[in-house]
């Protein structure tokens, strides 16, 4: 192969190459990237501005954007005095925590199915979510409070983190990693973290049993303006890093030979992107709970729909998974009001189903 053959099958783009039969989306029309990422914005800022005034203080939609406005000094008029307190005190930390907690998850899901090669592959995987499990499980149980309110966010965090990170070095050998020794130990210290969190749930009182239990079923009810600035800085810096290797998960597809044939070096990018989705899980979770399917079921319809070039999906995951869980948040907070259902259940009762759906229009 010449120097300029080389570099032509360097640059382009494997999402422009029709996919090999039996590829799950061959041969389906699929929808323009472009299309679909306006489609999700749109409807994105259409369901936060319908969830910012949903509740038992309704808000008009135009009050809502008459405060937004006022605040940013841009015209518009403020709400009465209960009317500014629902809505920035309440409604909107919630809202803006949703968007930074679904984006997360779904940025982290497309970026492991392209590490794994499988479109069935989840953050979880990798045990982060079991491991901040573990740590906000005991903080509760033992008691710790060294941190205030913020322990038990970065007890969480901290031990997702480090669970990523005993899951990653325990899977090397002789200087490198394999997926399917990764998925392997990812399974086994994910059911050695399970054993931990039953063993400090034995040891908990019935109080600490009601608050492991709240924290389980995954929860937006808690949020505050300081948790999203807390969650705010590492999901900023994961979604920003994120689009950065949509061209190497790309050449990755193609297989790790033909990568490294093309220049990528595969070890040092499975260890960044098991980092980055780690700080994005980790964050999501140790302030919201275990949220289920976000995901793996979001990044796995995109690609069905607009196809596994990874310049879209991974911008593209993280939209989806904003609009889905501010979507589920809503609903989680009207469908049996005035109680309030549990985010985590809520969506794995919805994304089962639908996932299940999913897999049977590929087989078909």
């Amino acid at each position: 192969m010449t120097a300029a053959a080389h570099r032509e099958v360097e640059v382009a783009p494997p999402e422009e190459s029709p996919p090999p039969p039996g590829t799950p989306g061959a041969g389906r029309r699929r929808v323009p990237a472009g299309a679909l990422t306006v489609g999700l914005g749109c409807a994105l800022v259409l369901i936060a501005l319908v969830s910012a005034g949903t509740g038992a203080y309704h808000i008009p939609l135009g009050d809502v954007l008459g405060s937004l406005l006022h605040r940013a000094g841009l015209g518009g008029a403020p709400l009465d005095r209960v009317g500014e307190s629902v809505l920035w005190n309440v409604r909107l930390p919630r809202v803006v925590l949703a968007l930074l907690v679904g984006g997360s998850l779904g940025c982290a899901g497309a970026l492991m199915q392209g590490v794994f090669g499988n479109p069935l592959a989840e953050p979880g995987v990798i045990g982060v979510s079991a491991g901040a499990a573990v740590g906000a499980v005991a903080s509760i149980a033992l008691g710790v409070g060294f941190l205030g309110t913020w322990t038990l966010p970065a007890s969480a965090f901290a031990a997702g983190l480090v669970t990523v990170l005993v899951v990653y070095g325990l899977s090397r050998s002789g200087g490198r990693t394999e997926v399917v020794t990764l998925i392997l130990t990812g399974i086994a210290v994910n059911a050695f973290a399970g054993a931990l969190t039953g063993l400090c749930v034995f040891l908990a009182d019935n109080a600490q049993l009601s608050q492991i239990t709240f924290w389980q079923l995954g929860s937006l009810a808690q949020a505050t303006w300081p948790k999203v600035l807390a969650v705010l800085v590492p999901a900023a810096l994961g979604l920003t890093v994120a689009p950065l290797f949509a061209r190497r998960l790309d050449l990755l597809a193609l297989g790790e030979r033909s990568a490294r044939h093309l220049g990528v070096d595969v070890e040092r990018l499975r260890l960044a992107l098991v980092l980055v989705i780690a700080l994005l899980t980790a964050a999501a979770v140790a302030v919201s709970g275990i949220i289920s399917f976000v995901g793996l079921v979001v990044p796995h319809a995109l690609r069905l729909a607009a196809g596994p070039g990874h310049r879209f999906l991974v911008p593209g995951s993280a939209l989806g998974g904003a609009l889905v869980l501010t979507a589920a948040d809503l609903a989680a907070r009207t469908v049996a009001a005035p109680a309030e259902l549990p985010l985590g259940v809520l969506t794995a009762l919805l994304g089962s189903p639908f996932f299940f759906w999913l897999l049977r229009r590929t087989l078909r």
